[in-house]
């Protein structure tokens, strides 16, 4: 982690503008675009429903392709994996460093839509305060996702296939944009499948209030998918890192 944290520092800014510049697009097409013909969704303004939706596609996106790309790149190209599993670090350490540092960044840049919305009528409130912490959970998850998918890859290409037939339809149908309970009864239940549909009910919760029973069921979903992504990542990147 500290190795990521010295990089961090020389690449910031290019990373820090993709990563807030692309959800705040969607928060402005979307909520000002679409919140001019639909005012309110669900009892909510459609700019505050909009702007806590898509903290979980910048969280999404902050942690998905780093932990695709940053993976692939290091372990193919530069063999900077090799170099570290030469001392005493073993796989599962390596890789937990690398998610952990991931899973923070994103809980970080999570909060970014949400300042965006407050300029355009969000009201700030107590549970703003939590979002980092859901953010960092739901990171998690979804950097070890893309270590998973990286240790699976045969070229970088393939992670376009990746990208548009499991990333964008991921986001699409999390209740991001518009309520899942508009959907027909299948697409309804794939969606409630969609770990990043727990991480926009469990953020729409806590900012816009009130948390409830159900919310225990949105943290236990993203808790048990950052175990399971985070235990396969180690299993199968540490297949191909160890001969």
């Amino acid at each position: 982690m500290s190795r990521d944290i010295v990089i961090f520092g020389r690449y910031w800014p290019s990373t820090t503008f993709s990563s807030i510049v692309q959800p705040t697009i969607y928060l402005l097409a979307f909520g000002l675009g679409i919140g001019s013909l639909v005012s309110h969704v669900n009892h909510v303004d459609y700019v505050q429903y909009v702007a806590t939706g898509v903290v979980a596609t910048a969280v999404l996106f902050a942690s998905a392709f780093p932990g695709m790309f940053n993976t692939f790149v290091r372990w193919q190209f530069q063999r900077t994996y090799d170099a570290m599993l030469a001392t005493p670090l073993d796989v599962e350490e390596l890789i937990t460093a690398e998610t952990l540092w991931i899973s923070l960044r994103a809980g970080v840049y999570g909060m970014a839509p949400l300042l965006v919305g407050i300029a355009f009528g969000l009201s700030p409130s107590w549970g703003m305060l939590l979002v980092p912490f859901i953010g960092f959970i739901t990171g998690f998850g979804f950097a070890s996702f893309g270590v998973v998918i990286a240790a699976v890859a045969k070229t970088i290409d393939n992670f376009n296939y990746v990208t548009s037939a499991v990333l964008t339809p991921m986001f699409l149908v999390a209740g991001t944009f518009f309520p899942i309970s508009t959907f027909p009864p299948l697409l309804h239940l794939i969606a409630e499948l969609n770990p990043l549909y727990h991480c926009v009910q469990l953020v729409r919760d806590a900012v816009l209030g009130p948390l409830g029973v159900a919310d225990i069921g949105h943290l236990a979903v993203l808790l048990g998918w950052a175990l399971l992504m985070w235990r396969l990542a180690i299993v199968l990147l540490g297949r191909r890192l160890i001969d």
